[in-house]
């Protein structure tokens, strides 16, 4: 039985050219038998004698042979045509309509059969590419945003990348990135790629009024939207940016929504697939860690930057010469700026550094820092340590190390004859030079345990004396702006 099971079972699974091999041999047996039955008649009795019951029962053997031959040939058959009808089913679903028609226009199975698996062949190529080309998408994106980590000044940059990566990687051409508004009634556009004109950050997406960017806020799940948006932004401000299909995923962490991320204008006019959803998806979650982490860093740095200068404040207040040094330096610092033409960028450098530019004198013994008359070498060459010690206590802070430059080099002059690393010249920075010459305007029109303060114009000679020392340029601009303001020295 065992073996007779294991005959049958190779049969069935033998190819459909074995099979036919088999099935003709056996349909043969019995036409064979047959002639060599008449042959052997011819040979015996010289001519062919047989009965009427012998032909009978030779005719029913072919009959019944030729129908068991049919009927085996026919299930063969059924077995190719079933294969062609379950290629069709599967060809449903991943080839276009207009190529089902022209297989089924095939009256042929054979043809349609190898038509079917060419075009399922063709598919599982195309797939192998594109699997192939999301990998590599993905490795480009991952090393863009990595590199983009590593060398990230701040988050708007940071957010800048990640848009612009994303959009190139996904052959869009548009991408919008939008942080919740602290009412968290709006969306506000933080960062645009792919426009052609200017775009107002400051423009705002009201939730409500929108109600895509409403659903995906309440669901908090990644969509993509086929339909035409129009009324996510005022006309001049979403032509061309939302044009569908639009890829969309929040920003969300700690399972809170703190913005949206879009994804539109596709380049070869397909519908995003899951993967590309998938990818925005995990793309959108990173991107919202980092946006957390770099808020909860800033207002790290701002405490550090509160309690600093609350110590800077602090070490002024000590030496009642010198109160109100640091604000008044700011506040010749920016008057200079501003008569240069600055930008606000390093107004506001120039404002942060005076504010710190003596912290370093936390370090400084009080005997020393607040000594009547006169320094001693000694003591001279302890006070010279503050820049330096100022530095160190700022360069620690990534945000605040802009400012170090001028914190360590205030007292440097042109000639190399400053402190503490004896720079000259070009190597003094634009900012350093200002913040050195209100610094040292401040202390000669101020009393000191040494001496009386100078009157304005007394200052202004020596200033001007100081040529190779200070930036000339600087301080007649200085001079003139002083001249023409209404800003007064200390009593």
């Amino acid at each position: 039985m065992k073996q007779e099971k294991g005959y049958k079972s190779s049969i069935e699974d033998a190819s459909i050219m074995r099979k036919f091999t088999i099935l003709f041999l056996l349909m043969s047996m019995i036409p064979t038998g047959v002639l060599y039955f008449f042959y052997m008649d011819i040979e015996k009795h010289g001519r062919l004698q047989i009965s009427q019951s012998s032909y009978n029962m030779t005719l029913i053997f072919i009959v019944l042979g030729v129908s068991v031959g049919y009927l085996a040939m026919r299930a063969v058959l059924k077995k190719i045509i079933l294969l062609v009808s379950t290629s069709r089913d599967v060809l449903e679903n991943v080839l276009d309509p207009e190529i089902l028609k022209e297989i089924d226009g095939n009256t042929n199975e054979i043809t349609a059969l190898t038509k079917s698996f060419s075009m399922i062949t063709q598919r599982l190529e195309e797939n192998i590419r594109n699997l192939e080309l999301a990998k590599r998408t993905l490795h480009s994106v991952l090393f863009k945003v990595g590199n983009g980590i590593s060398n990230m000044q701040n988050i708007d940059a940071f957010l800048e990348l990640i848009v612009e990566t994303v959009t190139e990687a996904l052959n869009c051409r548009y991408g919008v990135l939008m942080l919740l508004t602290d009412d968290k009634k709006s969306l506000e556009v933080k960062t645009v790629y792919g426009k052609e004109y200017d775009f107002t950050k400051s423009a705002n997406v009201d939730i409500e009024e929108s109600s895509a960017i409403s659903e995906l806020i309440h669901t908090k799940q990644p969509v993509i939207i086929k339909q035409d948006v129009a009324e996510l932004l005022e006309k001049d401000i979403h032509e061309k940016l939302f044009v569908p299909p639009l890829l969309c995923a929040p920003l969300i962490i700690n399972d809170k929504v703190n913005g949206v991320i879009i994804i539109s204008g596709k380049k070869d006019k397909e519908l995003f697939n899951k993967d590309e959803l998938s990818l925005l998806t995990n793309l959108a979650a990173q991107t919202a860690v980092a946006i957390k982490n770099s808020q909860l860093s800033r207002d790290i740095e701002k405490t550090y930057f509160e309690t600093v200068s609350a110590l800077a404040l602090a070490v002024d207040a000590k030496d009642k010469y010198s109160r109100g040094h640091l604000d008044r330096v700011a506040d010749y610092s920016i008057i200079i700026a501003q008569r240069l033409g600055l930008d606000d960028d390093d107004i506001r450098t120039l404002r942060a550094a005076a504010r710190l530019h003596d912290l370093g004198k936390i370090g400084i013994p009080d005997n020393v820092l607040c000594k009547p008359g006169a320094l001693s070498d000694s003591e001279w060459a302890l006070m010279r340590k503050h820049p330096e010690i100022g530095e160190s206590i700022i360069k620690p802070v990534r945000s605040l190390r802009y400012l170090c430059d001028i914190i360590r080099h205030h007292h440097e002059k042109l000639d190399g004859s400053g402190y503490p690393d004896g720079l000259k010249t070009d190597a003094i920075t634009p900012l350093v030079r200002i913040t050195t010459v209100a610094d040292i305007y401040d202390a000669l029109t101020t009393d000191r345990s040494y001496r009386q303060k100078m009157t304005r114009q007394k200052a202004f000679s020596i200033l001007e004396d100081m040529q190779s020392q200070l930036d000339q340029d600087i301080v007649a601009v200085f001079i003139e702006a002083l001249e023409e303001s209404s800003y007064q020295e200390p009593s």
